[in-house]
């Protein structure tokens, strides 16, 4: 498995931004497919974006459509969450997952929790009203 490592969280006011970055290690990035999830306190963790292997194919959950940009750089080891307009309700824990598919399915991103193998300690996100 990949290790994983996110940073970027903290606090900000109700429209600001932040920017999450997520440090892969231990394996060859580029055959992962890639997640950020987020788990607010009392409440399932649900996925926000993911991203295909090959960085083309992008996938975001509707509460983030427009305002949250997923990105990947393989050479790198990273992937990253922009997060635009951010709101109250964005407050959460954010982790970074990571699917090993391989060299294959390229374009294939995964939405299910329970698809992703590797997993960050996570990041928190706090946003002021």
């Amino acid at each position: 498995q990949v290790q994983l490592v996110e940073s970027g969280g903290g606090l900000v006011q109700a429209g600001g931004s932040l920017r999450l970055s997520c440090a892969a290690s231990g394996r060859t990035f580029s055959t992962y497919a890639m997640g950020w999830f987020r788990q607010a306190l009392g409440k399932e963790r649900e996925l926000v974006a993911a991203i295909s292997r090959i960085a083309g194919s992008t996938y975001y959950a509707d509460s983030v459509k427009g305002r949250f940009t997923i990105s990947r750089d393989n050479a790198k080891n990273a992937v990253y969450l922009q997060m635009n307009s951010l709101k109250p309700e964005d407050t959460a824990h954010y982790y970074c997952a990571g699917k090993e598919i391989g060299l294959s399915r390229g374009w294939y991103v995964y939405t299910g929790t329970n698809e992703y193998d590797s997993w960050g300690q996570g990041t928190q996100v706090t946003v002021s009203s």
